[in-house]
């Protein structure tokens, strides 16, 4: 690290989508930048996602989203497009607009080449980015209110970076038991993580230590479903091992009970395991839905492997049925009442087509009548966190009275208040938010 980056006009903390976006476009925009990563690496999570996108406008998020912070919820809708735009700019590729989860509009978009173009864009605007270099606190003085800058470990020394501005964009909290046993669920504390590790939490004790208020509480958290017993740390497997469909059948729980509406999407249903004892969950699908929707793609232009195939053949928890009445014979060691989840089938399949069931089932009321029978047992896992720093439109972090914080920014996963138990799109969260901290950093609109 060069003295000239012991300064700076933003000191970005955290180089997954949300640093990069704020520290390239500071950059372009002549500030002097530094962005420090905790990892080997900058990319976070971004890295393995493949689109851009967010609900198709402010009042279907809105809609899908009602107790999430309006203000906030105003700033990805009104600002993705920009934000596409910007990444256009930097020569990366974006792909046409597809549907996403029903309510979604995004684009398959080359992240990994925006990472690199990111890196470039700071680079040339004479930024210092730092690898290996956690954050270690905020630094404060008690005769100028608020943050300037921080302490950044690098090669186990310690550094000063002062600053007019401090975005926390670490990650959130997703890769950190202890905090997801606290703000998420006691349960919560045992998911696997379909995300990068590094994301553990440190801006958020950053800004509570620099008095910032937490927001979402109970919000939950983005994640999806996976096959049980089958290990779960390859990046490279977030995909195929997740069980979008869960949606076209039902989760049953131990006591072979339906729990949730399915239909609403696998994301909400990751919640609603967590919530049963033991946090696990028996899928059930008829041949119908494995053809129509396990061998068809999630996202319009994505790969369709035969999920059910690849989780059996790695040594799943999961049977093939070829009669109803089999699933009676549900093996022991599984835990699961067989009898009660042949009843839970059988009415399930008499009262769907009257609209009956319960709970009720809002977008797909088709029995599951034609055999055979995927069984799979499925468990959450998570990907990045929904609460977190209270931050409002202009990305600043806001005290306990409501107040901002001077100096003191947060946006991606560190932020809290934008999700409560819905979801909307992270990497769109990350890139809008990325963009509205550097307005607020330099008091002027970035380029774009």
């Amino acid at each position: 690290m060069s003295s000239q980056s012991n300064t700076a006009d933003l000191l970005v903390l955290g180089a997954g989508i949300a640093g990069l976006t704020a520290a390239a476009r500071a950059a372009a925009a002549g500030a002097r930048v530094v962005i420090a990563e905790k990892g080997p690496a900058v990319g976070g999570s971004a890295q393995y996602a493949g689109y851009v996108w967010t609900a198709e406008s402010y009042e279907r998020l809105r809609e899908i989203n009602p107790d999430g912070d309006p203000d906030l919820a105003h700033v990805v809708a009104d600002n993705i497009e920009e934000g596409l735009d910007w990444i256009r700019s930097l020569d990366v590729e974006v792909g046409p607009k597809v549907v996403v989860l029903g309510y979604g509009r995004g684009c398959q978009t080359n992240l990994v080449g925006y990472i690199t173009a990111c890196l470039g864009a700071i680079r040339d605007g004479g930024g210092t980015v730092l690898t290996s270099a956690p954050a270690i606190r905020l630094l404060t003085d008690p005769d100028a209110p608020g943050v300037h800058g921080a302490v950044v470990s690098i090669d186990g020394h310690e550094r000063e970076i002062h600053a007019r501005s401090t975005l926390l964009a670490t990650g959130g909290f997703a890769g950190d038991p202890e905090l997801r046993g606290e703000h998420i669920h006691p349960l919560a504390r045992d998911l696997p993580l379909r995300a990068n590790p590094y994301s553990t939490g440190d801006g958020l004790r950053l800004g509570l230590a620099a008095g910032a208020a937490f927001a979402g509480e109970n919000a939950g958290f983005y994640g999806h479903l996976v096959p049980s017993h089958t290990g779960y740390g390859d990046p490279s497997l977030f995909v195929s091992q997740t069980f979008y469909h869960s949606e076209h059948g039902i989760l049953l729980n131990l006591r072979g009970e339906r729990f949730c509406d399915e239909t609403i999407g696998d994301h909400l249903n990751t919640l609603a395991v967590l919530e049963q004892p033991e946090a696990r969950a028996l899928l059930i699908c008829d041949e119908r839905v494995h053809r129509q929707w396990m061998l068809t793609p999630y996202v319009e232009g994505a790969e369709a492997p035969d999920k059910f195939r690849l989780a059996y053949n790695r040594g799943a928890r999961a049977a093939i049925a070829e009669e109803i009445d089999e699933l009676e014979a549900l093996p022991p060691e599984w835990g699961y009442d067989g009898a009660a989840a042949l009843d839970t089938l059988k009415r399930f399949n008499e009262q769907t087509p009257a609209g009956a069931t319960q709970p009720g089932r809002r977008l797909d009321s088709t029995p599951l009548i034609d055999p055979p029978y995927y069984l799979i047992e499925l468990i959450p896992a998570i990907t990045n966190t929904w609460g977190g720093l209270r931050i409002d439109a202009q990305a600043r972090v806001l005290d306990n009275t409501g107040a901002p914080i001077p100096g003191l920014l947060a946006a991606g996963a560190d932020a809290g208040g934008l999700y409560q138990r819905a979801y909307g799109g992270g990497i769109a969260a990350g890139l809008t938010f990325g963009m509205r901290a550097v307005e607020t950093a330099l008091g002027v609109d970035a380029p774009a």
